[in-house]
């Protein structure tokens, strides 16, 4: 979330620039903000989002089964089939809780890192973590709106002015 910020001189209010004052809701990738609302063709998008990543997951263990061909006709033997198979199968599951956790807690930075190659080698397992997130809400859209409406509630509670002079407050005896 970020907080709005101006390139001029002072605090935005929000009435001389036209957007809102307060906290900004952080676009999500191929749903931008409509998330907020469910407006701007969000259930077309989720539709959208979720056909896609089924079609590329369909297309990469197509992709996988040629791999898997290559090695039937480079005759490599059976352990080094095997691995590989197991390997893609590891791979993709990890790949797979690695997404949907992401999708519910913003993982570490350097972890993320690490596990770079891991996503990369299991691209499946994230695929389908896509879709299958993508039949319920927008991917991240959870996260996104508890971090947003914490940040909203946040910026209530340091905008609100007390009222009255808490110096003129009667004393209790």
């Amino acid at each position: 979330m970020s907080d709005e910020t101006s390139t001029g001189t002072g605090p935005s209010t929000g009435k001389d620039t036209g957007t809102p004052a307060g906290p900004q809701p952080e676009p999500l990738r191929f749903f931008g903000t409509t998330w907020v609302e469910h407006d701007g063709g969000y259930t077309g998008r989720r539709i959208g989002v979720a056909a896609g990543s089924l079609a590329a997951a369909a297309a990469s263990c197509l992709v996988l089964r040629f791999a898997y061909q290559g090695l039937a006709i480079a005759d490599v033997g059976t352990p080094v089939t095997v691995m590989v198979v197991v390997m893609f199968a590891v791979c993709s599951a990890l790949a797979f809780g690695h997404t949907s956790g992401a999708f519910s807690k913003r993982p570490d930075p350097d972890r993320q890192a690490s596990l770079r190659g891991l996503l990369a080698i299991g691209f499946v397992g994230s695929l389908l973590a896509y879709f299958f997130r993508s039949l319920s809400e927008a991917p991240g859209e959870k996260l996104h709106r508890e971090e947003y409406e914490a940040a909203k509630a946040q910026y209530t509670r340091r905008t609100t002015r007390r009222t009255g002079n808490p110096a003129k407050k009667p004393r209790r005896a």
